[in-house]
């Protein structure tokens, strides 16, 4: 593993540092809107006081705190793949580029001793998967790593209800901030309760603490609402979702290419609106768990 200095010197020192995967650079967002909101992102915790750590595999090494140039190269090369948990020692082994999942990031930032790791939505339980069993790893890993994921909640593209079962079975504590509602990730309404209300980064520290202090394994899912500016209208979403999920069996796109595919299929159908909104909730998480690191950093 390799850990980038600055970060190595920030979790020396106990600061806080934000854990980023890079998914959503090679396999969420096209190619240079990637890059820019990559980067962006990371100017967002930096500015609310953290330090950023963009976590992806070059040449088989783990990388804790990618470079510009490096993100850069993430954005535009082509046959990064894409792991998970299953992944990891073949693509170690094979000294490949990849970019991490939700799963993957929380591995290593785990192994780095990174605590907080912001994303955009979690993967879930796919609709349908009463039939085909497509239940992503990222709800087994928060089971497992010692992680609190920000999110803005499951993507949409998922069975929220299945996935929310998923996780209360897991023993993951699922929480709001500043809302008792589950944020369906382009919206801020799911019909959907959490498990808590969290009111502020502090009181979000506290519950980390807590939970590491009595050595309870496992992460937790601490769901953001996307801006209600930047929310788009349900139907208009809800629509464009159904479209490309027909689209997607009509193909028989199965695995973890499903939700690029959707994604990417959603953006096309909103006229480039989803993506706009996804990366307006990205940087909003990217506020709220900088804060939580910076307040967590001060009483562990």
């Amino acid at each position: 593993m390799r850990i980038n200095n600055e970060v190595a010197k920030a979790l020396k020192e106990g600061r806080a540092v934000v854990a980023l995967e890079s998914t959503i650079i090679s396999h969420g967002m096209p190619y240079p809107k990637n890059v820019q909101t990559a980067l962006e992102v990371e100017r967002t915790i930096r500015e609310t006081g953290a330090v950023p750590a963009t976590i992806g595999i070059i040449d088989g090494e783990a990388v804790v705190g990618m470079t510009p140039e490096e993100i850069e190269e993430f954005g535009k090369r082509k046959g990064i793949i894409k792991v998970s948990r299953r992944d990891l020692p073949v693509v170690y082994a094979k000294k490949l580029w990849a970019a991490t999942t939700v799963a993957a990031t929380m591995i290593i930032a785990n192994q780095a001793g990174i605590e907080v790791f912001v994303t955009g939505g979690i993967g879930g339980v796919h609709r349908g998967a009463t039939e085909t069993m497509d239940i992503s790893a990222d709800l087994q890993e928060l089971a497992k790593s010692n992680v609190t994921v920000v999110c803005a909640g499951a993507k949409a593209i998922l069975d929220l209800p299945l996935t929310l079962e998923y996780l209360e079975t897991m023993g993951v504590p699922v929480l709001g901030f500043k809302t008792s509602e589950l944020p369906a990730f382009y919206n801020s309404h799911s019909g959907l309760k959490v498990d808590y209300q969290v009111d502020s980064a502090k009181e979000m520290a506290e519950i980390i603490k807590n939970k590491r202090e009595n050595k309870l394994q496992g992460g937790i899912l601490l769901t953001n609402p996307i801006p209600t500016e930047y929310e788009m209208k349900k139907e208009v979403i809800d629509a464009a979702i159904e479209k490309a999920l027909k689209e997607m069996n009509k193909l028989g796109i199965k695995g973890k290419e499903c939700t690029p595919f959707l994604l990417k299929t959603i953006v096309e159908l909103t006229g480039g609106d989803s993506l706009e909104s996804n990366i307006k909730l990205v940087l909003n998480n990217a506020k709220v768990g900088s804060e939580v690191a910076k307040e967590y950093a001060k009483i562990k």
